[in-house]
């Protein structure tokens, strides 16, 4: 199968799943463009200021904060992937991963802090809904766990018929759904 031309970003609001579609990417057979075991891509934090990273960035995958969006520049095509999940969901989340990774003691994101997280990524889709070079799919992060197959096919399409949505559709595993 060809490599696609375009850089498939995925991205959306903390704790919104980004984590889990990078890894559906991965199983459906899409290169990743990550750091050795994780994600993440740390040349992406730098985005603001230097964007050099997006150049071996075609036909591959890479997780880039939401605010970042609007520095990447002009002359790629980006297939955007923006991951949704309900807003009651977000600070459990985001506790469940504080415990796991061994801070119990920090307290979950604040309701004011993820309201103004929802409204600046509202003003980034705003901004780059007027740059061409971008398409979006927005992926609700319950659906990729009760619809995995449905969500790969709608990812398939989009990314223009590059996944194995088989592979796809076997991550999601519907206990993510209280983490």
């Amino acid at each position: 199968m060809p490599v696609p031309h375009f850089i498939t970003i995925v991205s959306g609001l903390p704790r919104s799943g980004t984590s889990l579609m990078m890894q559906i990417l991965e199983a459906g057979g899409m290169p990743l463009l990550t750091d050795i075991g994780t994600y993440e891509f740390e040349p992406v934090n730098r985005t603001r200021h230097d964007c050099s990273w997006v150049q071996q960035a075609p036909g591959s995958a890479v997780k880039v904060i939401y605010a970042l969006l609007r520095h990447l520049p002009a002359g790629f095509e980006y297939r955007l992937v923006l991951m949704r999940r309900d807003p009651e969901e977000v600070p459990f989340s985001h506790t469940v991963m504080l415990r796991r990774i061994g801070t119990p003691g920090v307290a979950p994101l604040p309701d004011r802090m993820a309201n103004a997280f929802a409204a600046d990524l509202e003003t980034v889709l705003a901004e780059i809904s007027r740059r061409p070079e971008f398409r979006l799919l927005e992926v609700d992060f319950t659906a990729c766990l009760q619809d995995p197959a449905g969500v790969a096919a709608r990812l398939n399409d989009f990314l223009g018929g590059t996944l194995n949505t088989e592979r796809a559709a076997t991550v999601p595993d519907p206990g993510l759904r209280r983490r």
